[in-house]
């Protein structure tokens, strides 16, 4: 078996500011037949186990810190003995949910991580927190965006840690810059490609979100 892409759906809340919401996130699972990378740990362990099938897990990469990627991340590494990784710059919010246990290994923006024969690069894409993170795998097209880009623009900003220039310019300068028929891989709602989304970045500015 090549090395492949399963997205598992998990249902939750995500809280900050004092505000909670509901939402559905994606988690990604990336792998051949043997082991398999875990892209975000949200609300629910049983669906992600599931995606898994049994694989050994190499990692489970959080793109960043919010609650709703992070709340099942510790539950998973339990499971599955995987190391969590985190970027530093969202060390605050890992706290806020998980006060007890640091994570793991530390992210850091150029780092390669192998799962299959598959390599994929980390990318430091701060604007929707410090320490966000996209993985790009460049032979198979993808890049896994997290919360930094999804169809339609860019993640939210306008809360706590948030900066609406500092994801505009990692949008800009760190995806857009991808080959165009690159499969982006939200961690909500559907996929798009960096080719779709690159005219719009403009409107996005004139918008303000």
């Amino acid at each position: 078996m090549s090395v492949a892409v399963v997205r598992a759906r998990t249902n939750g809340t995500f809280t900050l500011d004092d505000d909670t919401i509901a939402v559905e996130n994606n988690v990604w699972v990336i792998g051949d037949a043997r082991e398999a990378l875990v892209v975000d740990a949200p609300h629910e362990l049983t669906p992600i186990l599931e995606a898994v099938a049994g694989r050994r897990v190499l990692g489970i990469v959080c793109t960043h810190g919010h609650n709703d990627h992070v709340n099942c991340a510790r539950q998973l590494a339990g499971a599955t003995l995987a190391p969590v990784l985190l970027h530093p710059a969202d060390r605050m919010l890992w706290d806020r949910v998980h006060p007890e246990a640091a994570p793991d290994r530390e992210l850091a923006d150029g780092d390669s991580l192998t799962v299959g024969g598959a390599r994929l690069r980390v990318v430091h894409t701060p604007g929707h927190t410090p320490g966000s993170v996209c993985l790009y795998w460049p032979d198979g097209g993808r890049l896994f965006s997290g919360d930094t880009l999804f169809r339609g623009g860019p993640g939210a900003t306008g809360r706590a840690y948030s900066d609406f220039g500092a994801i505009i310019g990692s949008i800009r300068s760190r995806l857009l810059v991808l080959p165009p028929d690159t499969t982006v891989h939200p961690g909500h709602g559907d996929d798009s490609t960096i080719g779709a989304e690159t005219p719009q970045l403009d409107a996005w500015v004139r918008r303000g979100h």
